[in-house]
Order: C-alpha cells, then structure tokens, then sequence
C-alpha cells in the first residue's frame, strides 16, 4: 500500500478513561497519554508512529474528549488541528466515529477507513502493513465492514470472539458467523479449542460510504440531516449541528455497532503479533517475563521467591518483594493497589467505585 494513495485514512479512539489499569490510569491521565513501559512514547503516540508509516499524516484523525485535546495536542503536534475530534458529551466510541467518517467523506467521498484503538501492542509491523493492505483492498471493491481477528492463544474471558463463516473471495476473509463479547472462562476455553473462534481486536476497516450507512441504519436521523442538508456545509455549521445534535446518539460502542447490528461483516484473520494493553491481566499475558514469571514494568525491584506477578511502580521508588505469588502490585502518586491477578478487571472496577465514594475523585 502506497503511503501517498490518499484514499486511505484512520480514525485513534483515544477517549478513553483507562480505568481498568488504575491506579497507573487516572480519569485526568488515562493510559492512552502515558508512556507506561518506559520507552519514551506513550500508547498514542506508538499508535500515531505505526500508522504514520503507512498513511499521511494529514489522513489521521483523532477522537478524543475536552478533558484530553490538551494532552493529544502536546502529544501529536504533527496532527492537523481540525483532525482532533473532540465529543461535546461522552457518547462512547461509535457517535465519535461515525462523526469522524462523516468529516472524511466531505473531504474525499471515495475514502477507505481504519478505526483502532489507542492501546494496542502490535510486535509485526510489516505483518501488520500486509494486513491493512489486503483489508483496504476488500473494503475498496465490496461495500462491507471488516474487523482484524487474531487466533486465542489463551481462554481469555476479557475479549470479544468472533465465529468465522464462510470464505470470502480474498484469501484470509470470512463472514462473520457469530459474535459474543467476553464470556466466561468456560466458553472462552470452548472458543479456542473449537478453531472456529477468533479474538475481536477492534481495528475495523470500511469504505467511508459503507461505513456511513452503517451509521444511519444504526442511528437513524443523528447527522443524517446535515450530512443531506448540503454538500458544502462549513466547518461553522458542521461544528454548530454537532453541539446541538451529538447528545441524541446512544451510548453504543463501535464493537456492538458493529458486529451485533451492522450488516455484510467480516472478520480477517491476522497474525501480528496483537496485544489488547487495557488490562493488568492482558498485559500480564502479553509481555516477556522474567525470572519466575514475573513482568516488571519499567520499575525497580529486588525480589526472592516470587511467581506469576505483574509489579509497576513510580519512578525512584524500590520494591522488594518476598514470597509474592499471584499478585498485581501498582503504584501511582497517592494510591498503591495489591490485589490478586485473577480476574482483576472486575475488581478494579470495583474498588475505583468504592474508593470514589468514600474518599473521593482525587483518587480516581
């Protein structure tokens, strides 16, 4: 894929609160903004990095919230200031999306898009460009929404998986015959076993018009009215409809859009080396251990006779540790969290709602 064809564009979700890693993500700095593995950029920036080979930087868009332009700004000054899309209210990832969409297909009307996370690990790039070729290549020939799937390596209950159908007409494109966002442990066993089940990496591929009449079945009647109201409607107008209109959409996510309610969807398999990095547990299973199973994420620490651990801790500060066996240990500014490893999405959901209301959002 040539990086000057500029039919290409990409959408970073980077509006996200990033609970899941508190206390090291924080509502005012969630991980998307944060170099978390010390290796001088954060997860946007890496993600901006890897996309920028690939396309124009021009062709870049952002969605984010008011809360974080400041951050994104700082973080990507290479990124065209109206490229930053930033939500008049939290509506979650599909309205910001498909308002992204909308401003692309003003600007090229046979554009194809790639929407992805900004919290992925992704360890082959140039697999990864292969991938992005074949998808934009579909998507360019068939009005249809494509998601990049990667096989389970583990019965992980934290992700969506996805059932292939049949084989589309390029190699490695199926239909999607099923979706189920995270089951338990038992079916997600049962997934991996049966082949049949890939893992939902929420990078989604369309053609820009497909795309928007996705949106419209979806959401009927939120933009359509600007979107048909006149070709060349300004940035003033557009700006005006969006505050006005943009608190009507539902609060849906791109995956449930998507995969539960958009028609003539496939699923690629890919295989990049993928990491979904939102939770401790995901980045326990995807990072290189150390002696006795350990990950350390960019901190100091002596340990003895400890397994199966995942330890982050601030800059300057030491940790030693003795027969510690299971455990996430985190520390960021005024909060340390030890819980076990286990299923520890639930709990740190669960102890961010108790700590808010019982000592409040500095905390959070």
């Amino acid at each position: 894929m040539e990086k000057t064809d500029s039919k290409n564009y990409c959408i970073i979700l980077a509006g996200g609160r990033g609970r899941r890693l508190w206390p090291c993500s924080r509502d005012l700095y969630p991980k998307q903004f944060i170099d978390f593995f010390g290796t001088g950029r954060t997860q946007l920036q890496a993600t901006f990095d890897r996309m920028v080979k690939l396309l124009p930087r021009e062709n870049i868009y952002v969605c984010t919230c008011r809360e974080y332009l400041a951050m994104a700004r700082e973080q990507l000054p290479e990124v065209p200031e109206r490229n930053i899309m930033v939500e008049p209210i939290h509506r979650n990832t599909a309205p910001s999306v498909a308002w992204a969409a909308m401003r692309i297909q003003k600007r090229c009307p046979e554009a194809n898009v790639i929407v992805m996370p900004s919290d992925q690990m992704v360890l082959n790039e140039s697999e990864f460009a292969r991938s992005v070729e074949i998808g934009i290549s579909y998507v360019t020939e068939n009005d249809v929404l494509v998601v990049m799937g990667v096989r389970p390596s583990r019965p992980e209950p934290g992700y969506g998986y996805i059932q292939i159908g049949e084989q589309s007409c390029k190699p490695d494109v199926y239909a999607v015959k099923s979706f189920t966002e995270k089951p338990d442990r038992g079916f997600a066993k049962m997934f991996m076993e049966s082949g049949e089940f890939y893992w939902n990496t929420g990078i989604f591929l369309s053609n820009v018009q497909y795309l928007l009449k996705s949106f419209e079945y979806i959401f009927p009647d939120v933009l359509r009215s600007l979107r048909y109201k006149r070709i060349n409607y300004s940035y003033e107008e557009e700006m005006k409809f969006v505050s006005e209109n943009y608190p009507r959409y539902p609060n849906l996510s791109l995956d449930y859009a998507v995969l539960e309610q958009g028609k003539h969807v496939y699923v690629m398999k890919c295989d990049f080396g993928w990491a979904d990095l939102g939770t401790w547990h995901a980045i326990y299973e995807s990072m290189s251990k150390v002696e006795d199973d350990n990950v350390v994420i960019d901190s100091e620490v002596m340990m003895e006779d400890c397994h199966n651990n995942v330890i982050k801790l601030p800059k300057g500060r030491l940790g030693v540790f003795n027969g510690l066996d299971g455990y996430i240990v985190a520390e960021k500014d005024n909060v340390l969290f030890i819980c076990k490893k286990g299923d520890s999405s639930s709990m740190v959901r669960k102890y961010v709602s108790e700590v808010r209301m019982k000592y409040g959002e500095e905390f959070v």
